[in-house]
């Protein structure tokens, strides 16, 4: 029997095995993403899935397939990995064919920023089914990517709902996260904003909205500037731009 540490402690090393061939997208990656998902399922322990997956649920999180590791979990896991090897787009994408919803969580954690294609950010995009994986994708890793600006154009025109949310949830991290961006960025991307505000959709609204936030808490100019945009998106009439523009004035104006 395997001498194993107790449930909820981390206990981990992965041999990353470099310059193979990969037939597939998981390829020579196999074994090592084997082996996490082996330590994934040791961390998880006894977890109730069942009412995992029900509260999940309730917040509108319906994962088709899952472990059920938290998120302060995974962040350790995550850490652990890129401390030994690095970020690694390419274990992320195995990480991510697997399709369980704890694993896409985690490559968006490993994933590197400066290797990930737009043809990937699309492709995962395409896989969206929750906000909780699409945020993870945005907030972690895309917002990160020198392609975001164009991914967020090009997402917002989606019809699908978690991939027009992406375009707003990436433009939201930006706007927290990239201290060094200049104003012009953020300018460019309120009409985009007020284009989308009829949108209706729970998960786009919140996103059109959390970016309107975000933009207007970076500074003076851009509070002003959003707070234009907001009183334009209010006079379009729509309930979602009603709400859009009440929620984001309440806060830019407080």
């Amino acid at each position: 029997m395997l001498g194993y540490p107790p449930p909820g402690t981390i206990d981990f090393g992965v041999k990353m095995r470099n310059g193979e061939a990969e037939d597939e997208r998981c390829g020579a990656d196999a074994p090592a993403v084997a082996k996490i998902l082996r330590e994934m399922h040791r961390v998880a322990g006894g977890v109730d899935l069942k009412a995992k997956i029900e509260g999940m649920r309730r917040y509108g999180i319906r994962p088709q397939r899952m472990i059920g590791l938290s998120v302060p979990q995974l962040r350790t896991l995550a850490r652990t990995l890129t401390r030994e090897h690095g970020l690694d787009q390419r274990l992320a994408e195995a990480l991510w064919e697997t399709g369980i919803h704890d694993a896409l969580v985690l490559a968006s954690l490993v994933g590197d920023p400066g290797k990930i294609t737009p043809r990937v950010m699309e492709r995962w995009a395409r896989d969206f089914a929750s906000w909780d994986v699409c945020d993870a994708c945005c907030c972690n890793l895309f917002d990160r990517s020198p392609h975001a600006w164009t991914q967020v154009e090009k997402f917002a025109r989606s019809p699908d709902e978690f991939v027009r949310r992406a375009a707003f949830s990436m433009t939201a991290a930006i706007a927290v996260h990239d201290k060094a961006a200049e104003d012009s960025v953020f300018l460019n991307a309120l009409p985009l904003i007020e284009k989308y505000a009829f949108d209706e959709r729970n998960f786009v609204r919140k996103a059109l909205n959390w970016a309107l936030r975000s933009i207007g808490k970076r500074n003076a100019a851009l509070r002003e500037a959003a707070i234009a945009c907001a009183e334009r998106i209010r006079a379009q009439g729509t309930p979602s731009a009603r709400w859009i523009a009440a929620d984001a004035l309440r806060e830019l104006r407080s």
